[in-house]
């Protein structure tokens, strides 16, 4: 699988389309167990430029860190609220039928969450 390097990774982040080739790494990363972790990087490439931003501004150094950590906490809370939304539109984005990051991710865990479930049957159903 052919990953892209850092310009196309940077586009990439801030939501810009990568050429066809790179498809496959894109499912891989809206599917794979670190998806959250590798959303929560992209998200921080968006928002350090207005966090940096925030503290060019006049004013004391307080207000502005108070303004950065703001930025922080808003910025993180929104975008991980649409992990699931945002993975799967990336996946679109790059040629992919709707629904495909979903059920890549619940074949790759269905014998994980098959096993859960037979632990649980045993314990609480008997």
């Amino acid at each position: 699988m052919q990953r892209p390097n850092p310009f196309q990774w940077l586009w990439y982040a801030v939501g810009g389309r990568l050429p066809e080739r790179l498809a496959p790494w894109v499912l891989h990363d809206v599917t794979a167990r670190t998806r959250v972790l590798r959303h929560a990087a992209r998200g921080a490439v968006v928002l350090a430029p207005i966090a940096a931003g925030c503290l060019l501004l006049p004013g004391p150094l307080g207000l502005r860190l108070a303004m950065v950590l703001l930025v922080a906490i808003v910025g993180v809370y929104f975008s991980l609220s649409y992990v699931d939304e945002s993975c799967e539109l990336r996946a679109v984005k790059h040629g992919y039928e709707h629904g495909i990051a979903r059920a890549t991710r619940e074949a790759r865990n269905e014998k994980t969450e098959e096993a859960a479930r037979a632990r649980y049957a045993a314990q609480f159903r008997s």
